[in-house]
């Protein structure tokens, strides 16, 4: 099965999804996140930096709960912020 090529919405969404992630997680270390989430730093450290535009929905769920930040108002924060173009 060949993967469709990513939109360039999908893209920047992905970035603006990293930089939120970055943003709730202020100064908390990456160790610190990825472990609580347990994912690895190096997963955490590409969805933060747009790598992994279209993460698994669990591991957004993870991140966001290691976080305490809210599913729904995480995807209201990206719905409600124009994506910008790369």
């Amino acid at each position: 099965m060949v993967r469709e090529p990513l939109t360039p919405e999908q893209i920047a969404r992905g970035h603006l999804l990293g930089r939120l992630l970055r943003e709730a997680r202020g100064r908390r270390t990456m160790v610190d996140v990825a472990h609580q989430a347990g994912i690895s730093v190096e997963t955490l450290r590409k969805i933060e930096g747009g790598r992994i535009p279209t993460p698994a929905f669990f591991t957004v769920a993870a991140i966001a709960d290691a976080l305490d930040l809210s599913l729904d108002d995480l995807l209201r924060r990206l719905h409600d912020v124009p994506a910008i173009a790369v």
